[in-house]
Order: C-alpha cells, then sequence, then structure tokens
C-alpha cells in the first residue's frame, strides 16, 4: 500500500451528491454542518429537470446545446429555455454556496455525470442515443472536460481558500460495457464499448479538469482496474454491491482511495437511521476481510451513504450524514 498523501482530511466522511427537497439554501446548511471535513455541493433534483442527472451535467456542456423533448434530454440546434433553467440553477447554487462557504478552507466536493452515462442517455437530433456514433461519444466527451474544468475553476474562484474533488457519477458504466442499453424500441440493445475506449474516455475528463477525481459507480461488478488506469483517485462504491474482494483488495492496494457507501439510503422497514457505530463497523469488517491494517483505513477510505439521498425524508438524509461523520472520526480511533 502507498503511503501517498490525499485530497481529504483523515476521518472524512461525505455525501454521494442528491438530497431531498427544492431548498438549495438548507441543503447547504445541512451539507456544511453534518459533513465539515468533506462537504459536497448538494444536487436536489426534486426541482425538476435541469436539477436532475443528465440536465445538470449536460448544462455545462461547451457548444453543445441541449433541449428536453417527450422527457429526455436531447442535443438541440441551438440553446433554449431548457438548457438555461439548468444553467440558472447550477448559478444559484454557486451563489449560495459562496455565500455559505465563503471562510471554508478545505476540500469540497462537486459532482457530475460523467462521459459514458451521458453518452447512454443523450439522445441524437435524428433519434437514438448519443451511444450509437462513436464520433459523437468523442464530441460529447471533449465538450464535457471543457466544461468541467471551467465548472471547477468557477468553484474555486468562489471558494479561494478551498481545494476542489470531482466526482464523475457513472450510474451507466457497467451496462455500457456489457452492452445492455437498450435501443428506443427495446428490441435490442447498443453495441458495447470496449473496456479501453470507456477508460480513454474518463481519462480524457480526468487529465483536462486537473483536480483528484473520483469515478462512482452504484452498481454490482464495478470494473475497478479500468477505474484505476484513468489517473482517478478514488472510486465511489455501495459496499453491499460487492460480490468479489480481490478486484477491490488490488485496486486499494494499487493505491486507489474508497469511498465507501456504508449507511443505506433508506431505513429499514422497522428502523431508523443506523448509528455511527453500526456504519463504523460496516466499513471495519470489509477493511478487515480485505487484510489492510487499520491504520491506513481513516486515511485511504471516506465514509458515504451507498448512494444519493433524494428519496430520503430530510430528516432520516440528516441523520445518515451525521452517522457518516461521526463513523468517520470513529475510524481515527482505531
Amino acid at each position: 500500500m502507498t503511503d501517498q498523501a490525499w485530497p481529504w482530511p483523515a476521518g472524512a466522511a461525505t455525501g454521494i451528491g442528491s438530497l431531498p427537497g427544492t431548498d438549495i439554501a438548507e441543503a447547504q446548511r445541512v451539507v456544511l454542518g453534518e459533513l465539515p471535513a468533506l462537504p459536497h455541493l448538494p444536487e436536489l433534483p426534486a426541482r425538476g429537470p435541469g436539477a436532475d442527472l443528465i440536465g445538470r451535467t449536460a448544462g455545462l456542456l461547451v457548444e453543445l446545446p441541449v433541449e428536453l423533448y417527450t422527457g429526455r434530454w436531447r442535443v438541440a440546434p441551438r440553446p433554449g429555455r431548457d438548457l438555461r433553467r439548468a444553467r440558472d440553477l447550477m448559478e444559484r447554487d454557486l451563489d449560495q454556496l459562496a455565500e455559505q462557504a465563503e471562510e471554508y478552507a478545505g476540500p469540497i466536493k462537486v459532482q457530475a455525470g460523467g462521459p459514458l452515462t451521458l453518452a447512454a442517455a443523450l439522445e441524437l437530433p435524428i433519434g437514438g442515443r448519443l451511444l450509437r456514433d462513436p464520433g459523437a461519444v468523442r464530441d460529447l466527451t471533449g465538450s464535457l472536460a471543457e466544461g468541467l474544468r471551467a465548472h471547477v475553476a468557477a468553484v474555486a474562484r468562489r471558494l479561494p481558500r478551498a481545494s476542489v474533488l470531482l466526482q464523475l457519477d457513472e450510474p451507466s458504466l457497467t451496462t455500457v460495457l456489457a452492452g445492455r442499453v437498450p435501443t428506443e424500441s427495446g428490441l435490442g440493445a447498443y453495441r458495447a464499448v470496449e473496456s479501453a475506449d470507456a477508460a480513454a474516455l474518463l481519462r480524457t475528463v480526468v487529465e483536462a479538469v486537473g483536480v483528484p477525481t473520483v469515478v462512482h459507480c452504484c452498481a454490482p461488478e464495478v470494473p475497478l482496474e479500468l477505474v484505476r488506469s484513468t489517473g482517478a483517485v478514488a472510486v465511489a462504491l455501495d459496499l453491499d454491491l460487492i460480490t468479489e474482494l480481490d478486484p477491490l483488495g488490488e485496486a486499494i492496494d494499487a493505491g486507489l482511495g474508497l469511498l465507501a457507501g456504508a449507511a443505506p439510503t433508506q431505513p429499514p422497514p422497522a428502523g431508523g437511521a443506523p448509528t455511527s457505530a453500526q456504519v463504523a463497523d460496516r466499513v471495519r469488517q470489509l477493511w478487515d476481510r480485505l487484510g489492510f491494517p487499520r491504520r491506513q483505513l481513516a486515511e485511504q477510505v471516506v465514509v458515504t451513504p451507498a448512494c444519493g439521498l433524494a428519496g430520503a425524508t430530510p430528516q432520516y438524509a440528516r441523520a445518515v450524514l451525521a452517522a457518516c461523520r461521526d463513523a468517520g472520526r470513529r475510524l481515527t480511533e482505531d
């Protein structure tokens, strides 16, 4: 295991991204209060189109306008009202962040959809997903890389004492690699993207943005070697979806950080939020099974919920973030 410096303090906890509700000021107060070591820019998809993962990220694209058509985002001939809404929401979020975190001096995480998930979701003007056209996917990736570089710079300008950490959300990564993204008719699927090509697309974004980058995938069988080859500093996983330990152990041993999704996004039928002790034990158990020394745990691992919390109640979301925060602190005591 490496002795590298991590872009977060030991014992850090953070959120994956989304939270319930529509009040960005309140969401940011919750995040800054409950996650002081590694706050993130909250996402509130309940605000509607342009606040969802695809629309929010598409609003950052450079010279690639998008619009809503029959409830789906597609490439548009020119910027319109849907794109303006997405950009206005993001601008409002950044202004609110600057107001509430003006003196913040630590790492802060921002999230955006990755190129493969965008390619599997955005539609071409003539119909079909961008995924069908490798040239369009390359253009999309270049546009995303440029847009995210500008986005990170905008956050850094507003918070000059902070350091920015980028999270690329790739929920469709495994389905794209497996050739399981369905066509519009539902009778077929788009051709699988080769692992080397997928890694090159992600690497293009990681290298262009120039800040430590996490790849998040809330699916089983995440290709960890692919993620590591992109230059990402860490991977974000739902611990309940890990079926094989060897690939994860090899990635961690090679120096990949882990954002460990250890707290459920919804309470069990007969219970409330997990305690910090339960969350910490969940992370410790995995680490011990991997066979790594406890002294490295609090440095290389960040505690998170299993995924986004948009579907939770505000009370549960806040309790889960607090449990993750206190679990991270417990891990520093090992």
